[in-house]
């Protein structure tokens, strides 16, 4: 017996009572055999998209020219289940879609032109005792076996896989890296031979795999099998330029290899922070100075913001990702000192941003045991605590006890940028001593600022 959603469930009725086909397949199927979690449900059918719209009249729509219908069986962005007509393509000659999509007529023709052949497996459902069973598995490429010995293997000839559409040569590697398997020697040869095509592929499909990558339990071997397989250098070319380049004092590791293992000690599971813990030292091969233990890199995370952002830009991340970005490796670089003051803590957080203050943490962690030092130290312990104390206290003009209007009236002056600097000025004395926002103390120094 197999557990499936209700809204699966009722798709499968009403094929059945229709008398098409439905097999389940591509990752879905992978998913369900393998026991992972399935987010997105895919199907193949041997209904044409026009009868699959008539059969959910009011809740599916059908916008593209490659047979996917979509029926929408709830408010969430996963409660979209797709159906696809059987299909059978001819060239790919700009690498990503077919010129042309003809109908199939079954399903086996239709997982020979998937791309891997842990992905080229139906499976379709039968209802025994008001319970879904699995009825049949099609499986015309090995790819149950291929799950057993967890590699990765291209369907029939890898070369043509991944000329058909280029983004298949990152899918591979992403795939690989979230079940923790290796792709096998034929197909990974061909990925190096064929990665200069990832040229071809849109920024935004590049971005949605490195984004999954980064999000599995293991990105930083992901990241490495995409420079093993050659399309690294295609995608961030700035991050292995710091192979070779040795640093001083507490790493022991080249800049390259401390990327990595930053990334993979990160705790975070936002797949930006993760970027972010990659790329937070990629500025130290521009800015390296000195030999040995006099060897530094002043200004590395200046730089490395820099050039963050243009790799940001390159995916096409939204602005609020950007900026997301940006900060975490402008601001890694920061001293957890005893001795700094509340005010300094403050400049801190607003220069981060309090709704990333637990990224640049989790970066911290990372950039630590990916240094060879402990995960945490007295000063960074007590730092975090005062990270959320000094939030208690007042944080901006708006939190003095006293504001405008007290100042119009004392000084008997109109609106104007007068009075903006004064609130400043007592903003700031606030901020070194949070002891001052008392309201009898600011109103006589109200007077004294006007001399």
């Amino acid at each position: 017996m197999t557990t499936l959603p209700d809204k699966v469930q009722k798709v499968i009725k009403v094929f059945r009572k229709a008398k098409f086909d439905l097999f389940l397949v591509g990752g879905s199927s992978r998913g369900l055999l393998t026991k992972h979690k399935i987010e997105d449900w895919d199907f193949a059918t041997n209904a044409p998209p026009k009868q699959i719209l008539a059969l959910f009249p009011k809740n599916s729509f059908y916008n593209n020219k490659f047979g996917t219908v979509s029926i929408v069986m709830g408010k969430k962005k996963n409660d979209i289940l797709e159906i696809t007509t059987y299909r059978t393509e001819g060239e790919y000659s700009d690498r990503r879609r077919p010129d042309q999509v003809r109908w199939g007529k079954t399903i086996e023709e239709d997982l020979s032109r998937r791309d891997l052949t842990v992905n080229a497996i139906a499976i379709s459902f039968e209802i025994r005792n008001s319970k879904f069973e699995i009825q049949k598995i099609i499986d015309p490429f090995g790819g149950q076996e291929d799950l057993k010995k967890k590699i990765i293997r291209a369907v029939g000839d890898p070369d043509q896989r991944f000329k058909e559409d280029a983004l298949r040569l990152l899918r591979a590697v992403r795939i690989a890296t979230q079940l923790g398997f290796i792709i096998e020697p034929e197909t990974f040869e061909s990925i190096k031979k064929n990665a200069r095509l990832i040229e071809e592929v849109a920024w935004e499909r590049i971005r949605v795999e490195i984004f999954k990558l980064l999000s599995s339990r293991h990105p930083a071997d992901g990241v490495l099998m995409l420079y093993n397989c050659g399309l690294l250098q295609y995608l961030m070319p700035e991050l292995i330029q710091g192979r070779g380049v040795d640093q001083a004092k507490h790493h022991i590791h080249d800049v390259w290899t401390h990327a990595i293992e930053t990334l993979r000690f990160c705790d975070s599971k936002n797949p930006v922070t993760r970027l972010a813990a990659l790329l937070h030292d990629i500025g130290k091969p521009i800015v390296v100075q000195g030999e040995g233990e006099k060897r530094s890199f002043h200004n590395h995370e200046v730089v490395g913001a820099a050039i963050a952002k243009k790799i940001g830009l390159r995916l096409r991340l939204s602005n609020k990702q950007l900026d997301k970005l940006w900060r975490l490796v402008r601001w890694h670089q920061f001293a957890p000192d005893e001795k700094l003051t509340d005010a300094a803590i403050r400049r801190f957080i607003r220069r981060v941003s309090k709704e990333n203050l637990d990224d640049i943490l989790s970066i911290r962690t990372g950039d630590r045991l990916g240094s060879g030092v402990p995960k945490t130290s007295w000063r960074t312990d007590l730092f975090k605590k005062r990270l959320v104390e000094v939030q208690k206290q007042p944080f901006s003009v708006a939190d003095l006890k006293v504001n405008g209007n007290d100042v119009m009236e004392i000084l008997k002056i109109g609106p104007g940028p007068e009075i903006g600097r004064i609130l400043k000025q007592l903003f700031k004395e606030v901020e070194e001593d949070k002891e001052r926002n008392k309201r009898k103390y600011l109103l006589e120094r109200i007077e004294r600022l006007s001399d």
